[in-house]
């Protein structure tokens, strides 16, 4: 064997150049992202940021005034307390609007239990939508097929939900429904007059058995335009054709018109 093999290899001590140079690398590389973040259009960088935030369900509240950026000692830099941002978002509570809701969840169950007790569950429905208390009832269950009048039952049960709504100060919307088939007779030549006086006999009931403030109460008929479901089967044209008692939200009022309230009037 050579001797060259016995000889052991000398140490590098020049290695530490290698681990130097990256350091240098990184370092040249750091001052060159700040440099760049001390540049940029802080408006637009704001822009930027209120855009991501509203699109990931912030409302806006990511990049707020907060403490001095690392750079320029500006305030453009995030808002830490998250949580206390998120309740400065939060649209005012509305009290009286509240306490509304309460009073119409109550007449709801009221007007439910009603129902329930006198096994009309499967003739009328109440529900809580965002304009107030709709309570729907089928039109059979208040009219002959193509009739206006009401039937003694009939009378008797618009007369007890009535009593469950007259101590209520909003306004009350009788809306009525048919279905798409036409009728035309000598005294409803079409859905529109139909709808319309039924929804006029429901008024008439209110005023004339429980003595119902008349400014607090309208008639509407929608003829077969505002169906809930498609008018493709009888089982549909049944749903559709129906009279609605609307307790309007009070928030409504002024886009109401003006009543005719006699001052003094109850």
């Amino acid at each position: 064997m050579k001797r060259r093999q016995h000889e052991e290899k000398k140490p590098n001590h020049e290695r530490w150049l290698i681990t130097y140079a990256d350091m240098i690398t990184l370092l040249m590389v750091f001052f060159i992202v700040l440099y760049a973040l001390s540049n940029i259009d802080a408006q637009k960088f704001r822009a930027l940021a209120d855009s991501l935030s509203k699109a990931l369900g912030g409302g806006g509240i990511v990049l707020t005034n907060a403490g001095p950026d690392v750079v320029t000692g500006s305030n453009a830099t995030v808002q830490g307390n998250l949580g206390k941002a998120s309740q400065e978002q939060l649209p005012a509570v509305d009290e009286k609007d509240l306490k509304e809701t309460a009073n119409l969840a109550m007449i709801k169950a009221k007007v439910e239990s009603y129902i329930k007790a006198k096994g009309l569950n499967a003739s009328v429905t109440a529900t809580l939508e965002e304009r107030g208390v709709v309570i729907s009832f089928k039109d059979a269950i208040l009219f002959k097929l193509g009739s206006a009048e009401l039937s003694p039952q009939a009378r008797a049960i618009v007369r007890q939900i009535g009593e469950i709504l007259l101590p209520l100060p909003n306004y009350i919307r009788i809306e009525g429904h048919t279905d798409n088939l036409p009728i035309n007779n000598s005294r409803f030549p079409s859905n529109w007059e139909l709808s319309t006086a039924r929804a006029t006999s429901v008024v008439h009931e209110l005023i004339d058995g429980l003595h119902f403030p008349p400014y607090r109460l309208s008639a509407v008929g929608y003829g077969e335009y505002r169906p809930k479901v498609p008018n493709t089967s009888e089982q549909n044209r049944q749903k559709n054709r129906r009279v609605d008692i609307v307790i309007l939200r009070s928030k409504y009022e002024p886009v109401e018109p003006k009543s005719g309230k006699v001052p003094g009037q109850n």
